[in-house]
């Protein structure tokens, strides 16, 4: 792992093309809305049949600014008051999945999403996490992965001291870029001494994992001032770093229409600014995980993906994928067994539909065996960098060479052009081709012919 990247300009020149980030195959692109209650229903009776542990994604939609780059689906409002008929329904809900579910039934991972999850009052963050341990299997011994994002303009010490006193031990930071004239281009001014007051309290309260978000491609960005932010961060020492390609889609997106597309970065100056930031980060001692992802070497990421025990599902990369996930709120995604469903991405749907006593699924789908045999080779591409034939002809009782002989000419020519390592028995992403591993994957991907690429951002 120690030569995990290798930056090669003509290559990413070649394959930087836009495609899915695999946290789920099939993508979310494919839901239909003849998915509904009845799948989740039928889903939930086989976790609980099966005792599977559980990983639970809460989503808290409320910011009280508007951050134009944001693509996430949030309510931007001053009214505190907001929430509180938003938890009434919340915890309707937890309540109704969790009848299906066994109380043995532990949950490994908790995440709190938004949004802004500390958008909530103290009280309601206390009575959400009392809700939830009431109806769901929590472990009270400091085992569990539980972790929220964090707004540092919206949290101070004693918003961390509660937060770990709930039961939290790993906190995501959205940072995103340091500069002021950037700040103000995208609408979030954040200083560095905020951040570094809340990182203080989290080393301080013993929680387990800090992560920062950074996004390089906004306005106003240059290679020189993101690199100095870059700098800053390291200085911070988080266990993990996530370094996002901003795609600017104001077509889809609305806040991204206040920002002034004159004013972004040229392609060239983002592949600078990506690769100057992983000289950077591997000078540091960080591990390239994939897609965006960093982390310390002692990190549990780069310990498993060192082992081979790497997953990725809708939370990212994990060490919980198989874990059943649970989404709860608005636009909420889970996966149970071969099940993906979504609840309404409309606020006043999720909260009319629960006034109802009924969920709010809207749409998802069922995996079908073609689809678990690809979901099995993009995993195994986009968390290990390699594909063992044999570990996917026996479980799925196929021969590769057979299944995918379609596709092994556009796979040698990525091998004649350096991206993989082409042999008798596996694939291996080499050095130079793994930051276009979504680009390999998507070789594997049945639908995506057949798709708009124009949804999807570009690999880099």
């Amino acid at each position: 792992m120690l030569d995990a990247i290798r930056w090669d300009t003509d290559l990413i020149r070649r394959y930087d093309l836009a495609g899915p980030r695999y946290t789920s195959y099939p993508t979310a692109v494919q839901f239909h809305s003849q998915v509904g209650t009845f799948d989740l229903f039928h889903a939930l009776r086989d976790s609980r049949k099966a005792l599977r542990p559980l990983s639970l994604y809460v989503h808290v939609p409320f910011c009280a600014n508007i951050c134009y780059y944001c693509a996430c689906n949030k309510v931007i409002t001053k009214d505190r008051g907001r929430a509180l008929p938003y938890l009434q329904r919340l915890e309707q809900e937890i309540q109704l999945i969790a009848c299906h579910l066994d109380p043995a039934q532990k949950v490994e991972q908790l995440h709190f999403g938004g949004g802004t999850p500390t958008f909530l009052s103290h009280d309601e963050l206390r009575q959400l996490m009392a809700h939830l341990r009431k109806h769901f299997n929590l472990l009270d011994d400091d085992s569990g992965d539980y972790g929220i994002e964090i707004d540092p303009r919206e949290a101070d010490w004693s918003t961390m001291g509660l937060l770990r006193e709930l039961g939290f031990n790993r906190v995501s930071i959205g940072l995103q870029d340091l500069d002021p004239a950037v700040q103000r281009a995208v609408n979030r001014l954040q200083s560095l001494e905020e951040t570094r007051a809340v990182i203080d309290a989290a080393r301080t309260l013993q929680f387990r994992s800090i992560n920062i978000d950074l996004i390089y491609g906004l306005p106003k960005q240059t290679p020189e001032n993101f690199a100095r932010t870059v700098e800053e961060v390291i200085s911070l020492q988080p266990d993990r770093l996530s370094v996002f390609n901003y795609a600017h889609l104001p077509e889809r997106f609305m806040p991204q229409r206040r920002i002034n597309g004159n004013e972004l970065p040229s392609p060239a100056q983002k592949l600078e600014m990506l690769q100057r930031t992983i000289e950077q980060l591997t000078a540091a001692g960080y591990r390239y995980i994939g897609m965006d992802h960093f982390a310390l070497p002692d990190d549990e990421l780069a310990i498993a993906q060192e082992e081979e025990t790497l997953q990725r599902n809708f939370q990212g990369y994990t060490t919980h994928g198989h874990c059943d996930l649970i989404g709860l709120g608005v636009s909420a995604i889970s996966q149970i067994g071969d099940l993906y469903c979504q609840n309404s991405s409309d606020l006043s749907h999720y909260q009319n539909t629960l006034a109802a006593a009924q969920l709010a699924t809207s749409r998802g789908l069922v995996c079908n065996a073609d689809d678990r045999l690809r979901r099995a080779v993009i995993q195994q591409l986009i968390c290990n960098f390699s594909l063992v034939f044999a570990d996917i002809e026996q479980p799925f009782n196929i021969d590769f060479q057979g299944y995918f002989g379609a596709l092994w000419p556009q796979l040698q020519g990525m091998a004649d052009d350096g991206l993989i390592s082409l042999q008798r028995e596996r694939i291996d992403v080499l050095p130079a081709g793994r930051l276009l591993v979504r680009s390999v994957c998507m070789v594997f991907d049945a639908y995506l012919e057949h798709q708009n690429r124009q949804r999807f951002s570009r690999v880099i």
